[in-house]
Parts: structure tokens; sequence; C-alpha cells
């Protein structure tokens, strides 16, 4: 059905369940690109994947390193869900931006991510990431709760 998907993790429960999802519908010979895109966060939280609240004052290398880490884990879930071709991206930037510019730059058929990730608080008062993805992907989009 898809040759190619998008799946955007941030450790929260919402993006775990988005990379089940995208896992169930990555069937055969469909490339399932999982991204993370590393922010820090205002408020304490633990991952999903077992990594820890990453500070704001964080260096950027220390938000790459939790990045890999949750990247890591998403590709062995994936793998152990039955998927045969699996591309990590680690991506920098607005979570939205990002997003919509690696699934036209990869060209896929959709994108699944969480209606909620971590950072709901500033999605309340800016616009989640799920709504702004929604509304300007040109490809499909599955937002999962």
């Amino acid at each position: 059905m898809y040759k190619s998907l998008l799946v955007a993790v941030d450790g929260s429960e919402n993006g775990k369940k988005a990379l089940e999802l995208a896992c169930q519908l990555a069937q055969g010979e469909t490339t399932l690109h999982i991204l993370h895109i590393p922010e820090s966060l205002a408020h304490e939280t633990t991952l999903v994947w077992g990594i820890g609240a990453v500070s704001l004052e964080a260096s950027r290398e220390d938000l790459e390193a939790a990045g890999r880490q949750v990247i890591e884990r998403a590709e062995a879930q994936a793998r152990e869900l039955g998927v045969a071709k699996v591309e990590t991206h680690l991506g920098q930037g607005e979570p939205a931006r990002t997003i919509l510019s690696q699934a036209k730059t990869l060209g896929v058929d959709a994108i699944v991510l969480g209606s909620r990730g971590l950072g709901d608080l500033a999605g309340l008062v800016m616009g989640s990431v799920s709504h702004k993805v929604m509304h300007s992907a040109k490809c499909g989009v599955i937002t999962v709760r």
C-alpha cells in the first residue's frame, strides 16, 4: 500500500503509538523513515524509552546524544515489530517545519505522528506540531492519540 512512511517520534506515549501504527502500515517493501528532532523541555518528564528529560541548559551535544538514544530504541522496536526496511534521521529546528521538510525530501507517501507529544504546553499556546503538519503536508498525514 505504501512505498515509504515517515514517523516522527519524540519519546512520548503518543510517539510510541505512532511508531507502532507506522510499523503495522509498513509491510513488505515499505521503507519506514524514523525521524526524531531533539528538543530541550521546560518541564520534567520521563520518555517512553527510558531516557530522562533533557534540561533547558543542556548542550547541543547532550540533546543529540539523547536524540540518538530515542532513534536507536525506536529503530529496535520497529525491527522487533517486523519492519525490514528502516532508515533513521535526526533532525534539528522547529519540529513541524523539520517534519514537513524531511517528508518532502524523502518523498514519503504519508507521515505518522502523535496528536500530542512532549510539548503539550507549547502546543496549547502556539498550535501543536500535528496540527501544523496536517494543514501543510503535501502527502497523507495520520495522527495517533
